[in-house]
């Protein structure tokens, strides 16, 4: 596997898991009676996640300088 390839994978990877953590925080909100510091903790990670996946996406498809 080329290096583009173990990139798309990580990328798949980390999606599934933000879309894992959304989840999550939508039914930790419903319970009612959440725990905000673990709220903070999930949205912390979640924004990281994102970070991560605008970073890999930016190295596999470079700027296009028009």
């Amino acid at each position: 596997m080329g290096e583009k390839d173990s990139k798309k994978q990580q990328l798949v990877e980390l999606r599934e898991e933000h879309r894992k953590l959304d989840t999550a925080i939508e039914e930790l909100i419903a319970t009612r009676a959440f725990d905000q510091i673990e709220l903070q903790r999930l949205k912390k990670r979640k924004l990281q996640l994102k970070d991560e996946i605008t970073r890999l996406e930016s190295s596999i498809l470079p700027d296009i300088i028009a």
